[in-house]
């Protein structure tokens, strides 16, 4: 594919990633809290390095399945963080617990499903940017603000408006592909 957005590098596991799934529109929750967590994981880190341990992430924290991550305990915590396979960060390790437990607890109070609640921040359909260059998208935007605090509020942790954008991205939220990349015809 030629005329990918410009962050996308020659690393074949980066134009998988750019070609297959960034901006594709995901509403399935376990998927969502998946890469929910793992934009937290790569605050201060670049991307490339949190697709390279995603596989070991899916293995360490139970596919991403809510309900098994929300009952892992603090044992199970240490032993993570002894893996080589993650980024060993206590605090933004202990943040993918406390999201699953505040992703139950969003689903008991509203009745709904995360996805219903993030998508919520869109009206819940895609936004189309037309941007030229990948340096002309923002970091974050109004919407990934209110998302941020609304999450903040429910009592997600690493959820700033920096990382609820690059979420948005991720997750077809918003497609950010430059208008010259053949991703941003097909998501559009």
């Amino acid at each position: 594919m030629t005329d990918r957005c410009s962050w996308c590098t020659d690393a074949p596991l980066y134009i998988a990633y750019h070609d297959e799934e960034w901006g594709v529109p995901v509403r399935d929750d376990d998927r969502l809290f998946e890469m929910l967590c793992l934009e937290g994981q790569q605050a201060g880190l670049s991307w490339i390095t949190v697709l390279r341990k995603r596989a070991r992430y899916r293995e360490r924290f139970c596919g991403f399945d809510i309900g098994r991550v929300a009952q892992m305990t603090d044992a199970d915590l240490d032993d993570i963080i002894a893996d080589a396979g993650v980024i060993r960060h206590r605090k933004k390790l202990r943040a993918i617990l406390t999201n699953a437990e505040a992703t139950l607890r969003l689903r008991d109070e509203t009745g709904g499903s995360l996805s219903e609640f993030l998508w919520s921040f869109v009206g819940g359909e895609p936004l189309v940017n037309t941007f030229e260059r990948s340096e002309d998208c923002p970091a974050k935007t109004d919407a990934s603000l209110a998302m941020s605090k609304g999450l903040k509020k429910r009592g997600f942790v690493f959820v700033g408006p920096t990382t609820c954008y690059a979420f948005m991205q991720a997750c077809g939220l918003v497609n950010d592909h430059t208008v010259s990349c053949p991703r941003w015809r097909t998501l559009s």
